[in-house]
């Protein structure tokens, strides 16, 4: 917190140096995130000398040599300032790019920002054009969220190539990408957000899922990739927006956005405060199931000058529902009952989570420095109670059911300070960035055995009618948890983006990891203890023929300690485990087919090593000979392919299998929910100014629920629908159909007895006002 403290005031105390008098000429060019020439921008001096850049984006002017500061601005794009040194004999053009400003109630709700984002800056910590990141990055708009009212990020992915919502017991987020499963690579504004509950995507500007490894970036885990959410901060303009949507199995939701901008008059500086908030309250289309869940999401921006910005957000979010753990199998395949039988007791299961996190951001432009710190503080308390069903006798009339609970109380503290830097060798231009990361993580795990008449830890149900009242008894058996953990992180890392001529760029870089995980047995007294310090690299090139064309190569490599993505025990056995290694290899193209158009396509390979494997002399010892391959290749569309059609989606094609046999699986076995073929694609189509239409094809070839290969989940395909309909620019009502044939199907699993029914047909009217 220290240390917090001091980079803090370091970046506040920053100041400009004073102007020399003797003047030069000096050129630059005005561009924008896609390197596109931006004419008309306004450029200024301190001293007060003004100039207009051209429509080649050029401008010139007479400044005095030594330092000066420059402020460039222009409607439609965030204003910069920039401190340049003038030299005597004259400096070499030198290049302003501006990014696009925020543009939220000044949109039409007919006719929004699209489907596509040209530049981020999660992959490399600085902001990059998309287009020039070696990378597979998909980006989900918040106008894709609201065209296809999505709530969760099982609903992101389901048009994102290469990603499967897996089921997570049906008590949080999981998801397998290419062929890793993870239920703890999930971010909040590039920063942990790693406990395993359900996200809601009302305070999210947009999600972005980037696969391979990301350890440069993220620090330990995302062995397959990462999802971050981009939430919504406090802007400079007016939005007034409520949503209210309802439908299909009693769904009842409502959703507000607030942002009101005060100018210098009221505070002396710019100060905008932003208030997004969620209730929900619905059931489901399998029986004795419902949610509830609601949220509150304050958020302030403060910018004392043109330099600095500070951010500040907090959100309180309560989510709780039936624990609903699907149906089993029978005979390699999911039991031929009814989609919507519940086998347990359902009014005592349920999954319940509490959050309360806060945030502190601070942002500062020195020159061609520019420094971004940001702590964030989480409190997590969630737990689930669920009954499951397990293996179905031989003939296929009773199911043996079990049941436990789980609670995990978490406490994260995390303060980033990344530091980049712009500059010029010769004709080299450099983006270098070096960083910080500490953190530390407190956990709590309790785990109690359900015992049925006392004593018995399962009990045979019949099939015809698995649901009943009987409540189990629960207390701690010999084997459940009962720890406390304490990690620590502190991470440092190092990285240059380095543009050798217009047509090859390239991008390397290194992280440092300490990761030490201290674990207390509550039950017995014992302390044990892992330390691993990590070392991830990351390097790339992009090729550029033309302008709108990229063709890339990249290669990095992540780890996971032995402890897992969610570090919840340790024992004398893993303790002497190596981390897992995760390595990606990816040549990809990308083309901006259109300024609102990009198609991207990326062949990879990607080994899981280190894995835990049997002594095959010694079954008591395990030895990490096991191993895991993914190779593949996607495709993707994003953005408007005219100016009516909006489009989102792709193909991806994996073959995810076992290379070494494992504790778990046998040599050559597939990986568990990674079919070998997967296509999705969403179409929105602007019929009238004022009537527009939605469809989407959703479809996937067979896959397993298991490593082990014993039970299959059918391939399906199911088409979504949409219709839009805005009464006047602030009004819009819309039908979503989920589902539209009424396709039988199962969507995902947690094991081979644990298979989640896919939702029958489904409607959900949704009504968006704006003011």
């Amino acid at each position: 917190m220290a240390q917090t403290a001091l980079t803090t005031a370091f970046i506040l105390c920053i100041s400009a140096l004073s102007p020399l008098h003797a003047q030069t000429r000096m050129g630059g060019t005005v561009l924008d995130p896609t390197r596109s020439l931006v004419g008309g921008a306004q450029i200024r001096t301190e001293s007060g000398q003004k100039t207009t850049s051209g429509k080649d984006g050029r401008f010139a002017m007479d400044l005095e040599t030594g330092p000066n500061t420059i402020t460039i601005s222009k409607e439609g794009f965030t204003p910069i300032s920039r401190t340049i040194t003038v030299e005597p004999d004259g400096n070499e053009a030198l290049e302003f790019i501006l990014q696009v400003a925020p543009a939220r109630n000044e949109m039409s709700i007919v006719d929004g920002g699209g489907y596509l984002t040209t530049a981020s800056s999660t992959a490399t910590r600085t902001l990059t054009p998309l287009r020039d990141v070696p990378q597979s990055v998909a980006t989900v708009t918040s106008e894709q969220i609201q065209d296809q009212l999505m709530m969760s990020i099982g609903d992101v992915v389901r048009y994102v190539p290469g990603v499967t919502a897996i089921q997570g017991e049906n008590n949080r987020d999981q998801i397998v990408i290419r062929g890793n499963s993870t239920s703890a690579d999930f971010y909040l504004d590039g920063i942990r957000d790693d406990v395993q509950f359900y996200r809601d995507l009302y305070n999210s500007d947009r999600i972005e899922i980037l696969k391979g490894p990301n350890a440069m970036v993220f620090g330990r885990g995302g062995g397959g990739g990462v999802v971050n959410r981009v939430g919504k901060e406090a802007g400079p303009t007016v939005l007034r927006e409520f949503t209210l949507s309802g439908g299909s199995f009693g769904d009842k939701r409502a959703t507000v956005d607030f942002d009101q901008p005060f100018g210098p008059k009221a505070f002396g500086s710019k100060v905008s405060a932003r208030l997004n908030g969620v209730f929900e309250n619905s059931g489901s289309f399998r029986d004795h199931v419902r949610l509830e869940r609601y949220g509150i999401n304050p958020a302030l921006t403060w910018t004392p000058g043109s330099q600095t910005r500070l951010t500040f957000a907090f959100e309180n979010f309560h989510d709780r529902r039936t624990a609903d753990r699907g149906i089993p199998s029978w005979q390699g395949r999911p039991i031929d009952v009814p989609v919507g039988l519940y086998f347990g007791n359902p009014d005592d299961s349920r999954v319940r989570a509490l959050v309360n996190s806060g945030s502190f951001g601070v942002e500062h432009q020195a020159g061609a420095v520019s420094i971004h710190s940001r702590l964030r503080v989480a409190d997590y308390d969630r737990g689930y109670q669920n009954y499951v069903a397990g293996a179905v006798t031989a003939n296929g009339l009773q199911d043996s059911l079990s049941a436990y609970n789980n609670a995990t109380q978490r406490r994260n503290l995390f303060h980033q300070t990344d530091i980049t830097w712009k500059a010029q060798t010769g004709r080299v231009r450099h983006t270098l960035l070096g960083g910080i990361e500490e953190g530390r993580q407190l956990t709590n795990n309790f785990r109690n055995t359900g015992y049925f008449n006392g004593s018995a830890t399962s009990v045979l149900i019949p099939i015809g009618s698995p649901t009943f009242s009987t409540r189990a008894t629960f207390r701690q058996s010999a084997t459940d948890a009962n720890n406390h953990l304490q990690t620590n992180v502190g991470a440092a890392f190092v990285q240059d983006q380095f543009e050798v001529s217009r047509y090859v760029q390239f991008i390397a870089g290194v992280r440092f990891d300490h990761f030490d995980l201290q674990f207390h047995n509550n039950r017995s007294g014992d302390n044990l203890r892992r330390i691993d310090n990590l070392v991830s690299p990351r390097a790339g090139v992009v090729f550029k023929p033309v302008t709108a064309v990229s063709v890339y190569g990249s290669y990095s490599v992540g780890w996971l300690p032995s402890s897992g993505d969610q570090f919840s025990s340790l024992t004398t056995i893993t303790q002497q485990v190596k981390p897992e290694k995760f390595t990606n290899r990816e040549v990809g193209v990308k083309w901006d087919a259109a300024r609102s158009l990009q198609l991207t396509a990326a062949a990879f390979r990607q080994d899981r090593t280190n894995s835990r494997s049997t002594d095959p002399n010694d079954a008591t010892r395990i030895v990490q000979t096991g191993s895991q391959r993914t190779n593949g290749w996607e495709a993707g569309a994003s953005g408007s392919v005219t100016g009516k059609w909006k489009i989102a989606g792709g193909y991806a094609w994996q073959d995810a299998f076992i290379t070494s046999a494992t504790v778990t699986a046998f040599a050559g076995a597939r990986v568990a929910q990674t079919p070998h073929h997967a296509f999705s694609v969403w179409n929105h189509y602007q019929i009238f100014p004022r009537l527009g239409a939605g469809l989407g094809i959703v479809q996937r070839s067979e896959m397993f629920a298991a490593v082990d290969n014993t039970v299959r989940l059918a391939g399906y395909t199911r088409a979504d629908a949409a219709v839009y309909f805005s009464v006047t620019e602030k009004i819009r009502l819309q039908a979503n159909v989920e589902n539209l044939a009424g396709t039988r199907y199962y969507l995902n699993a947690d094991n081979n007895n644990n298979i989640s029914p896919g939702s029958p047909r489904a409607v959900r009217v949704g009504l968006t006002a704006r003011f």
